[in-house]
């Protein structure tokens, strides 16, 4: 008795029966082309016999012409056939590996992250190589038909000079399958843990890169490409390893289409020696058995092609069917600018309660810089509400009851390293290109100087992870971003770390003016940033210690001295 489990469809298959069923137009059109290819291929050495046997026979030029013009309309044919029905399958092939890639980068764009243990380098590949791989079943399963179409015209054209030619090409046809089949299937699971390991070597290489400038600092990197290699070296081995099974794969394929191939031809030979066929028939047997080791080949190969995008589908499955690590609600926050915290307990975090009114400007000011980062990572609902105890109301709103959308709509949290892209100074300030106030949130982040040093201004090229800007250019580049969203709250985490003292003053007297009359809360241990907010919420062992003004604290804290006086 099948359990339901059991009963229900892997997710792979569905993902290539997917790509099966919206081609199904392209694909028929294919396959007539591919199979008129076929027929014309085989009609050729048949045409050659028929030739031969009536020449002889009439001798005749006029037969001979004939003839000539026969062939000629099967080379034309066999020709436009190939060339428009391979035009149809690429493109349905093309389109097809876009729809993948485009569905598998949604996936990893949504804002509810996917509970699937693959790194972004693995998500890369996926989203390349194994879409490309998945939709090449487009063209696999047409020349599959087709291949079968020119074996199967073959072998009723020989059959009909002498069934047991045609016997012996059906037989040795299915024997070869048979053989090969269970040869594609090591094929299959070797290329599903070839890709793994190259994924993985995809994924430690954009890990490397994006901690090239630490790597590099405190001597690193040689380790680091230690650790690549070896990664890679497994990827290189497992290659090898698939590049064997290919290998061997098709030596069997090439050798058992030749046996085939001989033994009709001498077949054909002992039948027209004995009388059984005339030479008309003998030059068509032998001209099919040569003929039939390409559809053969085609035929034989196609099982290994179905095997390795099954493989990439499954690999596809992983980010497509993976459940999101939290169900968000649908609710969207209401107007205000409140934020409470109410009794959290995530990471250092413990029992953490405190409430910023709207409009306010609060800085908090944390003694231990992990539990900066765990509350962060909380109010970015970069953490499931599910995932911690207690409750974030937004607006009065609990945000598990909110969609993540509309709350990173409505609250914007900027990490210490936030990601600089490639493009300009504007499209990373401003990526949608809908902000109103962007000269406002350059002048207030004081990245005036970068704009002014360059004649292109805003429309200055930034490289990859801002490799052309330093530190300090990046974390004001990234601020300006943030101010610039213009968002009801605003929760900056360390935004000056890497500024001097006298632009870090300027940059906390801007952002205060800036955002004056909405949300702002910026996690800081700066004492300009915490001098310009209305009130410094003492954030130590993961709950909060003291509340007053920064001045006061000074006056009164000497724990508050120490933590923040530079």
């Amino acid at each position: 008795m099948t359990t339901p489990d059991t009963q229900r469809p892997r997710p792979g298959s569905d993902i290539l029966r997917t790509a099966l069923r919206r081609n199904i137009g392209a694909m028929a059109w294919g396959t007539l082309l591919m199979g008129l290819y076929q027929a014309g291929e085989t009609a050729f050495p048949i045409a050659l016999g028929l030739i031969v046997e009536h020449t002889m026979r009439d001798r005749s030029l006029g037969a001979l012409g004939l003839s000539i013009g026969a062939l000629a309309v099967i080379i034309t044919t066999v020709s436009l056939s190939w060339r428009f029905g391979m035009r149809i399958l690429q493109k349905a092939n093309t389109t097809e590996a876009h729809r993948w890639r485009v569905k598998v980068a949604a996936c990893g764009l949504q804002p509810v992250a996917r509970d699937v243990d693959l790194k972004s380098g693995e998500v890369l590949t996926i989203a390349t190589e194994d879409a490309d791989q998945t939709a090449d079943i487009i063209e696999v399963v047409p020349l599959l038909i087709s291949s079968l179409v020119a074996v199967l015209v073959a072998a009723v054209a020989l059959g009909l000079a002498d069934i047991r030619l045609g016997l012996l090409v059906i037989v040795g046809t299915v024997a070869i399958l048979s053989i090969l089949s269970v040869l594609s299937q090591r094929i299959g699971s070797s290329t599903q843990e070839q890709q793994a390991r190259v994924a993985r070597a995809g994924a430690k290489v954009a890990d490397l890169i994006t901690g090239l400038r630490p790597l590099h600092g405190f001597g690193g990197n040689h380790a680091a490409f230690r650790s690549y290699r070896k990664v890679s070296t497994e990827a290189k081995l497992q290659a090898i390893t698939v590049a064997k099974v290919n290998g061997a794969y098709a030596g069997t394929a090439l050798a058992l289409n030749a046996v085939l191939a001989a033994a009709v031809t001498l077949t054909a030979g002992w039948l027209a020696f004995n009388g059984r066929i005339n030479i008309g028939e003998l030059v068509m047997a032998v001209g099919l058995a040569q003929f039939i080791m390409e559809p053969l080949k085609l035929f034989s190969e196609m099982p290994k092609y179905v095997m390795i995008a099954r493989a990439s589908a499954e690999r596809m499955a992983l980010v497509l069917t993976a459940p999101p690590v939290t169900t968000p609600g649908p609710q969207r926050p209401a107007t205000g600018g409140d934020l409470e915290i109410d009794c959290v307990r995530y990471g250092t975090l413990r029992n953490l309660k405190f409430q910023v009114t709207a409009g306010e400007f609060v800085a908090i000011a944390p003694y231990q810089p992990r539990a900066a980062a765990d509350l962060a990572s909380v109010l970015a609902v970069n953490v499931p509400p599910d995932a911690y105890e207690g409750v974030v109301r937004v607006s009065g709103q609990e945000l598990a009851d909110l969609s993540i959308e509309a709350v990173r709509a409505h609250m914007l949290v900027n990490p210490y390293d936030g990601e600089i892209f490639a493009g300009t100074l504007r499209t990373n300030i401003d990526p949608s290109g809908t902000s109103r106030t962007v000269p406002e949130a350059v002048e207030a982040s004081m990245l005036t100087d970068v704009v002014a040093l360059h004649r292109e201004g805003l429309d200055y090229a930034v490289r990859d992870r801002g490799a052309n800007l330093s530190g300090g250019q990046r974390q004001r580049l990234s601020l300006a971003r943030a101010l610039a969203a213009d968002t009801e709250v605003l929760v900056l985490h360390d935004p000056t770390t890497a500024v001097d003292a006298v632009t870090e003053q300027l940059i906390a007297r801007n952002v205060a003016k800036l955002r004056r009359g909405r949300t702002t809360i910026v996690i800081t241990s700066s004492p300009a940033l915490l001098d310009a907010a209305d009130r410094v919420l003492v954030l130590d062992d993961g709950v909060i210690t003291a509340e007053d003004t920064h001045r006061n604290l000074l006056a009164k804290d000497e724990a508050y001295c120490l933590a923040v006086a530079r």
